[in-house]
């Protein structure tokens, strides 16, 4: 058994030092040292590795984040909600601002600004979004009157800047599943462009299908969820087909007691076999924005 260690920062103290001394430390800080450590034992162990997210970490500088662990081969599939289109897509052009929870929301609302915790987005970051999925929609249906999500996401993602999250995953040929994707700006406006265009379809079902494949070709499967919804049912949902997840990390800031799925801990996806009764897993219960950078640094650094 380990004891718990007084954390003292030195100068000059490495960020994969760091996580080794926030091991002995206790409380969440150890469940950081456990997650980094089983994310390295998910690539040692050639797994095909999900990462699963909602839209609200795309809306902030996590972004950088996912984008970089893409782009750095740590994962080899994508399951996100429709919002991580939007911000992504608007985000790649157009800054969001840095505000404050205790703004004035009304005051925000007659100035035509929203609020996600924190973070601003003016409505003319959607009128910019509304101008390209029109455009965008408009150059697919001449290659195709069908697309499932993670086709029309390689589509999007071929036609924004590189630096963006999907062209990041183009490029890598990680899929983007996206299995709420109607729910979103980008789903309203096509919407919108159904009206003229009612041969335009979304085939959701079929990304299962795309889905399911990885699932099945896999040796083993892991999963890296951050927060909840659909995102992480998808991903846990999917796995259920194969005896369940070999490997999970849980990073949320929900809890249990209501009985949701976002609250759900890693130790009830066994009861469902989503996750394996053999399988290894690690929580953290703290912000994304907080744990993931401090997990990675371990890693990447």
């Amino acid at each position: 058994m380990e004891k718990i260690k007084d954390l003292k920062i030195r100068k000059g103290v490495k960020a994969s030092e760091l996580a080794t001394l926030l091991g002995t430390t206790g409380f969440q800080a150890s469940h950081i040292r456990d997650a980094a450590q089983l994310i390295k034992k998910m690539r040692s162990k050639e797994c095909t590795v999900f990462l699963s997210f909602t839209a609200n970490m795309m809306a902030s500088g996590l972004r950088g984040l996912l984008t970089q662990l893409v782009e750095e081969g740590y994962v080899d599939a994508v399951i996100t909600t429709g919002g991580s289109i939007d911000h992504d897509i608007i985000r790649s052009e157009k800054p969001y601002i840095l505000g404050d929870f205790q703004t004035d929301d009304i005051d925000l609302h007659q100035r035509g600004v929203n609020r996600i915790g924190n973070v601003l987005v003016p409505n003319n970051r959607y009128m910019y979004l509304e101008k390209q999925m029109r455009k965008h929609y408009k150059s697919a249906y001449k290659e195709g009157k069908q697309f499932t999500p993670s086709e029309l996401n390689k589509y999007l993602g071929s036609r924004l800047p590189k630096e963006s999250f999907l062209a990041t995953c183009e490029r890598k040929k990680v899929p983007v599943y996206c299995p709420g994707m109607i729910d979103s700006a980008a789903g309203m406006h096509l919407y919108f462009f159904r009206q003229d265009h009612k041969d335009f379809n979304i085939n959701t079902a079929a990304d299962l299908e795309n889905l399911a494949q990885q699932v099945f070709t896999a040796k083993k499967t892991a999963g890296i969820i951050l927060g909840g919804g659909i995102s992480k049912h998808h991903l846990i949902g999917a796995n259920l087909m194969r005896g369940g997840l070999d490997y999970a990390v849980y990073v949320s800031t929900a809890t249990e007691y209501d009985g949701s799925l976002s609250g759900a801990k890693p130790q009830e996806a066994k009861s469902w076999g989503k996750i394996a009764e053999n399988g290894r897993m690690a929580s953290v219960y703290a912000d994304a924005t907080l744990a993931l950078p401090l997990i990675m640094a371990s890693l990447i650094t």
